[in-house]
């Protein structure tokens, strides 16, 4: 680990601690070592090194008591809409099954949040919304990235609804979008996402349309995961059937 100091010591420990955990370097079976060896390890002292820990506690990857000390919490107990517990699961080995549910939490929220954006978003997330079609056109003709611009629409609709708990979910959604963006434009073959979808989110938004950008959206979000499921279906498919020893 690089020699850090203060604050990002802290936040450097519960990186590397939360990586640890979520990749399952530490678990129930394998536990996290104890406190002066954390200690000796990091170059810490025990309040950083426990102000790590209690970092790690709220977002339910460790539990500690008195007496009893600190253990690695089970995955349920993870709080998977922090972004950094999303960030460190996304260490892990690639995962279709993560690709897919990342994916279906984006259809249960985003045409929600089009459709709110329809009748609540202002002048200045209207221009957001505009902003974010004009990053992705300029990434088209190779003057911004891809998948920043795209990722940037996405949040701007979030942010356009106007409601408290959508906008909540932006640093998640970012997280998810930049894992899922990636791996679905991979199955695609291209680099880039049609504009020509987004664009008719954004005019539905832009014009008050309040069905038509919940329908719209919906209707991008579910094709990205039937092309999902589709490729996972045919990619088990081909696999060696485990019973036969093919």
């Amino acid at each position: 680990m690089t020699r850090m100091r203060g604050q990002n010591l802290t936040h450097g420990i519960a990186h590397e601690l939360g990586v640890a955990i979520v990749t399952g370097v530490y678990s129930a079976d394998n536990p996290i070592p104890i406190e002066a060896e954390l200690c000796r390890q990091y170059e810490a002292s025990r309040p950083v090194l426990r102000e790590a820990v209690k970092m790690l506690t709220a977002k339910g990857l460790l539990a500690a008591r008195p007496r009893r000390g600190t253990w690695v919490q089970a995955e349920e107990k993870w709080n998977l809409l922090d972004p950094d517990v999303l960030g460190w699961l996304l260490e892990r080995k690639y995962s279709p099954a993560l690709l897919i549910e990342f994916t279906e939490i984006r259809l249960a929220i985003e045409p929600g949040a089009a459709a709110l954006a329809a009748r609540a978003a202002g002048p200045e997330e209207k221009a957001a919304i505009r902003a974010g079609i004009e990053r992705m056109r300029a990434a088209d003709r190779g003057d911004d990235d891809p998948l920043d611009s795209d990722i940037a629409f996405h949040v701007a609709v979030l942010r356009a609804s106007r409601n408290r708990f959508y906008a909540q979910l932006t640093g998640f959604t970012a997280t998810a979008l930049r894992f899922s963006i990636q791996a679905t434009n991979r199955y695609k073959g291209v680099q880039l996402a049609s504009i020509t979808e987004h664009q008719k989110v954004a005019d539905a938004i832009l014009a008050g349309r309040a069905v038509a950008a919940g329908d719209v959206m919906r209707k991008l979000i579910q094709e990205a995961l039937d092309l999902i499921t589709r490729r996972e279906a045919r990619q088990s498919a081909r696999r060696p059937s485990a019973r036969t020893g093919r």
